[in-house]
């Protein structure tokens, strides 16, 4: 069986530490656990392991957050993965920080990245894990907060929770969604 987790993010150095690249460093993560590099790749920087007998594609696209569903549609096609094995990892507003929410369809919530990869995938039945980043900004200033860096508080949980997110994706890999779910959801 084969699986790609997608972190959602921006490239470019600017956008490293910023809160709409959560998804970045939860692909890290797994990569690191996995004991994989990510190399340069069409669409983007790909890592390619195992875990658990299972083979896992870990996917950091290069397309900017608004093209992503580019690169998903890209390698789930070429590796012929089925939707259902798919697992994409993002940042979410609507969250408290830290909130971990896996779910196996949804809507786009207005999340760009989310929105491309609806219209390339033509559905929105796809497992998601949404990381919370709650919404700590005045009116009209969501794009500066997005992209901007994570405050001390949360950069001293940050290590945890990513650890948190990782676990959740590889149990997804391992379990399948429910038993993932059940095991990491509000956690």
């Amino acid at each position: 069986m084969k699986y790609l987790i997608v972190g959602l993010g921006n490239k470019g150095e600017e956008y490293t530490e910023t809160r709409h690249n959560v998804g970045f460093k939860v692909a890290e993560k797994i990569a690191e656990t996995l004991g994989v590099p990510f190399k340069s790749s069409n669409f983007g920087l790909l890592a390619e392991g195992k875990y658990k007998g299972r083979k896992v594609f870990i996917l950091k696209p290069d397309t900017y957050m608004n093209l992503s569903g580019n690169a998903v549609k890209f390698w789930l096609q070429k590796e012929n993965i089925p939707i259902e094995n798919l697992m994409i990892v993002t940042d979410d507003l609507a969250l408290p920080f830290g909130t971990l929410r896996m779910k196996m369809k949804g809507s786009d919530a207005g999340h760009n990245g989310l929105k491309s990869i609806q219209e390339q995938l033509q559905t929105k039945n796809y497992p998601r894990l949404r990381f919370g980043i709650s919404a700590e900004f005045s009116e009209g200033k969501q794009v500066d907060y997005v992209l901007g860096k994570w405050n001390e508080v949360e950069k001293e949980k940050l290590p945890e929770r990513i650890e948190k997110f990782s676990k959740a994706c590889l149990s997804f890999v391992f379990a399948g969604i429910q038993n993932a779910m059940t095991g990491f959801n509000g956690k």
